[in-house]
């Protein structure tokens, strides 16, 4: 079992790191870089799943920190694969109370799910567009409790989290 574990920590940590280095093609104008970065996305989902149906969720004291890390990636980028990312989500959250995942991550991978599903977030993580060199959340259920809501999660403020990516 423990080389078992070792080596899905090292596959963990490989899937994301394919995952950085292919992420520039998600918003190519090219269509075969797009399609080359949504067949990535999608071959990690799929393995995902089947970790999942192994091990339940991957967290930091089974897998250590920065695979549990990189199974959080390859579900929030699992887009097309609501499935994934509505199992992905359940088991965190499972794993969020039982004090063995973060709860930081769950919240981007709720928002990711909810976005996903055409429904509001939660902690405006993701964002819909940029408008007047400001980048613009996804609408929001409550967008005036928002920053309580992040700060209860260790989300830094709205404000500080769009300033990494303003354009002006």
């Amino acid at each position: 079992m423990a080389h078992d574990i070792a080596a899905l920590t090292a596959e963990l940590t490989a899937m994301a790191a394919a995952d950085h280095r292919s992420a520039v093609r998600a918003n190519s104008d090219d269509p075969a870089e797009q399609l080359a970065w949504r067949r990535l996305t999608a071959q990690h989902g799929d393995r995902l799943n089947e970790i999942m149906d192994e091990y339940g969720w991957p967290t930091a004291e089974r897998v250590g920190e920065e695979a549990a890390r990189a199974a959080w990636l390859i579900a929030q980028h699992a887009d097309r694969q609501l499935d994934v990312q509505r199992r992905a989500l359940q088991l965190m959250e499972q794993a969020v109370s039982a004090g063995a995942a973060s709860p930081r991550e769950l919240a981007f991978l709720r928002d990711r799910t909810l976005v996903n599903e055409g429904r509001k977030q939660v902690y405006g993580t993701q964002i819909a567009g940029v408008k007047d060199g400001a980048p613009v959340p996804w609408p929001c259920e409550e967008p005036e409790r928002m920053d309580e809501l992040r700060a209860e999660v260790g989300i830094e403020p709205f404000d500080e989290y769009v300033a990494k990516f303003s354009m002006t």
